[in-house]
């Protein structure tokens, strides 16, 4: 949101400008970091909408950004770089604008004494609250440069999952999408003027090619009521989604799916033993692992777990027993969890059960993508097989008996 200010300089130089933040704390805290007096600061009028909103989507950060922005700075961190220097020098290479204004802000608020971890949290649109409490570990223990190169390691395993999950689940939806909208515009655009040769002439139709008439006509009618019932529907959704019933129907729909719904289990388990491992290993408690990967896991039911969970180990339970109170919480991973708390060793345990669920993963996608193409091929051939054989059939029988 942007938020107009008036601040003083410490030498009593009076400025206005306009700054660009998640809140007003943010923005306020931003401005406090360079030394200002803030005067007067209240949200921009009319900012509802405009250019730089309209054009944020397109300039936003992505996780490759960030994957590549924390490997260079765990090289920078090893070759004993400052900071200020170690930022300056990736802000001059980074080719996203945006990324490149936020390094600038954390640039300035580290000169001003701010932590790194601080100044990060000031932009959380870039840098999530797993990426700020690690970076904070690594302060507290001394040990940023490694901490860097975890979150390096880290990120590129949840891109390398994410990108595969999403391109076995966007090609189907894709090629269905695309069958829809072809055969909506045949039902209401060629059909009916074959239908027009068959009702001339007035030979007694097949049962089906009624029916794909039929289906025709009542696309042709009733088509834009159709589509505005559609988007009308698709904005419902949208808004319902934002709520926390909302969130929660999604997420158990999710699972629900079948073998699709297997695919996300595994996915959200792996990343929630990716994370815990991550931050066990960078000297982050569990209890505190628990609450940020209950930010991160992307998926509502299993932040739920994840809170709940907090709860319990945070009255003294162990984390095994907590989690095998949960039918999403495959046995596998809370017996192996169980053998790493009496063995003392948790965090390999974590990082074993990370790489056997990515493991599963992969495979998955990997099956389904082999699947999707000739299962494509059917669907869609049988989709174009019966207008054919509706439509054709009988305009085929009309010319062979002239």
């Amino acid at each position: 949101m942007l938020y107009k200010y008036t601040v003083t300089t410490t030498e009593g130089e009076r400025s206005s400008g306009a700054i660009d933040a998640p809140g007003i704390d943010i923005a306020i805290q931003s401005l406090q970091a360079r030394n200002f007096i803030i005067v007067s600061i209240s949200p921009a009028e009319g900012d509802t909408w405009n250019l730089n909103r309209a054009l944020a989507f397109l300039n936003r950060v992505k996780a490759r950004d960030i994957v590549i922005l924390s490997r260079q700075m765990a090289t920078l961190f090893e070759a004993k770089v400052p900071a200020i220097e170690s930022f300056k020098l990736i802000a001059g290479e980074t080719q996203n604008q945006k990324l490149k204004k936020s390094l600038a802000e954390i640039i300035d608020d580290v000169k001003g004494g701010v932590f790194i971890s601080q100044a990060l949290a000031k932009h959380p649109d870039i840098f999530s609250k797993f990426y700020v409490n690690m970076i904070r570990a690594g302060e507290e223990a001394g040990k940023l440069g490694e901490i860097f190169s975890y979150l390096a390691d880290y990120l590129e395993r949840f891109y390398e999952l994410t990108a595969k999950t999403k391109k076995a689940l966007i090609y189907p939806i894709f090629v269905i999408a695309t069958f829809i909208v072809v055969v909506s515009l045949m039902m209401a655009f060629v059909i009916p003027r074959l239908t027009v040769i068959l009702t001339e002439v007035g030979q007694e139709l097949p049962i089906y090619t009624r029916i794909v008439i039929g289906a025709s006509n009542f696309t042709r009618d009733f088509g834009v009521f159709i589509l505005l019932a559609l988007i009308a529907g698709a904005v419902f959704l949208w808004r319902y989604s934002k709520t926390e019933s909302g969130k929660l129907a999604i997420a158990r729909f999710e699972l629900a799916i079948p073998y699709i719904g297997s695919l996300y289990k595994k996915f959200y388990i792996s990343r929630i033993t990716d994370s815990l491992e991550t931050s066990i290993t960078s000297g982050i408690s569990l209890v505190r692992g628990l609450e940020i990967s209950a930010d991160i896991v992307g998926n509502e039911f299993y932040r739920r777990i994840l809170s709940e969970t907090v709860d319990e180990v945070r009255s003294g339970n162990p984390l095994s027993s907590s989690f095998s109170k949960y039918e999403n919480i495959p046995p596998l991973v809370y017996q192996m969890i169980k053998i790493g708390e009496e063995s003392g060793k948790l965090d390999f345990i974590l990082k074993t059960l990370s790489r056997f669920y990515k493991r599963e993963v992969e495979n998955d996608v990997e099956t389904l993508i082999s699947l999707i193409e000739p299962a494509m091929i059917v669907v869609l051939g049988l989709g174009v097989g019966i207008l054919l054989i509706a439509i054709l059939g009988p305009i085929y029988n009309i010319a062979s008996g002239i």
